[in-house]
């Protein structure tokens, strides 16, 4: 309910308390927001070209999360651009609007997520069958590990904001190591299975660790801590760095 636009039974309800263990539950929405980016390029490549099917397969994944993760990328482009304070850059993160700082830097992160998926799915190809699981471990791979990193950040750091008024406040109050463990499983296992090909695949979590790092050491100089908005920013780049990273490692072996 809270991390994509999928519909929900009627009885289901909202809860703080829900909202908090639902953490240990991210990654595994990066297996839901992965295979559906998956299936519209899968479907798509048979009848379009590969840009095409790509630019299908991003847009499929941001209609799922309702542009979750990307609206919190543009904001900490804009407050963290725009803001020379903690109390600004907050503020601005908090304004809906979009400004110079967020619209460049989505446009960037889009151009260079369409250039490096087009590239991984160009080389491996789906249609036979090892390539298409290939293709799609990637993709689900992708999504999983970088929402890893981004709930981390939960585990490991103090929320900015002082007062109520996030809607992702309630997952930094509290969480046991139930959420830890679950998600840790979650982020992991798509990479696991995707070493199975080829064991190299796992160095992509070196890269995409440390720029983790560096962002959440970039948030706690400027705001003491993240927000909501600092975890899609995380998602999104890891992600990128995900892609970037196989593409390295291919290149390299």
């Amino acid at each position: 309910m809270f991390y994509t636009r999928i519909p929900c039974p009627k009885n289901i309800d909202h809860d703080p308390e829900y909202l908090n263990k639902a953490s240990r539950y991210f990654p595994l929405i990066g297996w839901i927001v992965g295979g559906i980016s998956f299936a519209i390029y899968y479907l798509s490549a048979i009848l379009f070209s590969n840009e095409i099917a790509v630019i299908l397969a991003i847009i499929g994944g941001i209609l799922t999360t309702g542009a979750f993760h990307e609206d919190g990328f543009a904001d900490v482009c804009d407050g963290f651009g725009g803001g020379w304070t903690k109390e600004k850059i907050l503020l601005i993160m908090k304004d809906s609007a979009i400004g110079a700082y967020g619209s460049i830097g989505l446009v960037l992160l889009f151009l260079l997520k369409f250039e490096a998926i087009l590239n991984l799915v160009s080389r491996v190809g789906v249609f036979d069958f090892q390539s298409a699981i290939a293709v799609f471990l990637l993709f689900v791979s992708a999504h999983s590990v970088s929402r890893l990193s981004a709930i981390s950040i939960v585990f490991t750091h103090e929320y900015s904001r002082e007062d109520a008024s996030s809607k992702s406040k309630p997952i930094a109050q509290n969480f046991t190591w139930k959420e830890i463990v679950g998600a840790l499983s979650f982020g992991l296992l798509p990479l696991v299975v995707l070493s199975f090909f080829q064991w190299q695949m796992l160095l992509v979590l070196l890269p995409v660790f440390i720029a983790r790092f560096f962002l959440v050491r970039y948030f706690q100089k400027w705001i003491d801590g993240y927000t909501g908005d600092c975890l899609g920013a995380t998602q999104q780049v890891c992600e990128v760095i995900f892609y970037l990273s196989i593409i390295g490692i291919w290149k390299f072996i």
